[in-house]
């Protein structure tokens, strides 16, 4: 089985994520791949839609294929990453800019690098099934690909709890957060696209949309999340979850205590700026300041190591607590990067 399966039948485009083994990780080439194709129908307006899914039933897209930038990385190659962070955050913006309407169906795990190709869809779709995050900081990232920016947008304080929780959303918490847009039963679903390829009209979601099952998180911990995620910095964040006695402060502390100081403290920053950024090219250049620097100057590739390549769960992080990650630092890895910053041509 190829990696991507990119079709057109009747009024649709259709671009479907073909490695379910994988749970459908985003390589570089699937990224070239998806964005000649979403650059065609848009040119030649030869389909009025474009519907992407995935095969498998445990994943939309659970991320990036994070394995080679390890191995270039630890070769002393830092354009690799550089190139393809430019290359994907490139087609997240068209995604996110198409004249045409782009339909994403998420079920299962979809997270990072599979939030910047379905969450930026005009019309998002899940399911029962469906469970979005942005768990970058559990490898020394931040929320990328356009996901601090969705997160800047979601009701109160959400968007800062879910950054540096990494913390997974099911339909409901989804829809609440702002990173979906309908419910459909994933049994629906081949019906659902027949529909688009009869009609090529995506109101046609409305006769298939219910609301989504009553499981939730948020609405349940917004006075909680709202008047502890406020509070200036991570060390402060702490010191208010640990006098709070719900399970949902406990379940919060548990996914800090795991993943990397710097990358936390840099989330909780960037998507206090993004709340700024009016557009998503503006958004995609600043999370480019850090990942540019990433490989370098972050947990980045420690944090693949310890959880993709050894899978050891250990990482040595750079510090050894919250407390330690000074303001400088984090300033320093969300400045300007003069003639290094990220300019996107995404005119179609």
């Amino acid at each position: 089985m190829t990696e991507i399966d990119i079709r057109s039948k009747g009024r649709v485009g259709r671009i479907t994520l073909t490695r379910p083994d994988a749970l459908n990780a985003l390589t570089y080439s699937m990224c070239g791949e998806i964005e000649r194709a979403i650059d065609h129908w848009n040119k030649i307006r030869s389909v009025d839609l474009i519907v992407i899914d995935a095969a498998g039933r445990r994943a939309f897209c659970a991320g990036g294929d994070i394995v080679e930038m390890h191995r270039s990385a630890m070769a002393g190659d830092l354009e690799y990453g550089r190139r393809f962070w430019c290359d994907e955050y490139r087609l997240n913006a068209k995604i996110a800019n198409s004249p045409l309407p782009v339909v994403s169906l998420m079920q299962g795990y979809t997270m990072g690098g599979g939030v910047g190709v379905g969450c930026h869809a005009s019309h998002r779709i899940i399911g029962e099934s469906s469970r979005i995050a942005m768990p970058e900081c559990t490898i020394g990232l931040v929320p990328d690909v356009g996901g601090s920016f969705l997160l800047s947008r979601s009701p109160g304080r959400i968007g800062e709890c879910m950054g540096v929780t990494g913390m997974r959303a099911g339909p409901t918490d989804a829809t609440i957060a702002g990173l979906a847009d309908h419910f459909v039963p994933e049994v629906a679903w081949p019906d659902l696209i027949d529909k688009f390829l009869q009609t090529g009209d995506v109101e046609v979601i409305g006769d298939f949309a219910c609301p989504p099952p009553s499981e939730r998180k948020l609405d349940d911990e917004r006075a909680l999340i709202d008047r502890v995620f406020s509070l200036p910095s991570m060390p402060e964040i702490v010191l208010a979850l640990e006098k709070e006695s719900s399970p949902f402060a406990t379940t919060c502390l548990k996914s800090i205590a795991r993943n990397s100081p710097l990358s936390m403290s840099c989330a909780l920053m960037l998507i206090r700026l993004q709340r700024n950024s009016i557009s998503i090219e503006q958004a995609l250049a600043l999370e480019y300041r850090y990942v540019y620097r990433s490989v370098e100057h972050t947990d980045f590739i420690e944090g693949i190591r310890a959880l993709v390549i050894d899978k050891d769960n250990e990482p040595r992080w750079m510090h050894s607590g919250l407390d330690c990650v000074g303001k400088a630092e984090t300033d320093a890895l969300l400045a300007p990067l003069g003639d290094q910053e990220l300019k996107l041509e995404t005119e179609h």
